[in-house]
């Protein structure tokens, strides 16, 4: 399951963020914890000083705006492909397959 966080104190546009985030997750059928991440020093440590910001699987995508859907849309759909399938390393065949929705799978 994927993590994704949304940083940010609590101010109009990280509401706005978080709506979004929702929103596409919700949308895509997409299989992810949504985390808000409200105190600072926790934003920080990701080495964001402007908020609202989104992280999946704890790497900084969006940093200082609010995504719109289809940008949300675009990042969590390639942030998904690039992760869907798998390979196993001692066979030179992949498990991947696509099914009707164009999606992959092992």
């Amino acid at each position: 399951m994927k993590v994704i966080k949304i940083l940010g104190t609590g101010c109009p546009s990280c509401i706005s963020a978080e709506k979004v985030v929702t929103e596409v997750v919700n949308e895509l059928n997409i299989e992810a914890k949504i985390v808000k991440v409200t105190e600072i020093m926790d934003i920080m440590a990701y080495d964001v000083m402007s908020t609202p910001a989104i992280v999946i699987d704890n790497k900084v995508m969006i940093k200082g705006k609010v995504p719109s859907k289809e940008e949300m849309k675009a990042l969590l759909v390639d942030n998904f492909a690039n992760n869907a399938c798998c390979s196993i390393e001692e066979s030179s065949d992949s498990c991947c397959s696509t099914d009707e929705n164009g999606t992959g799978c092992c």
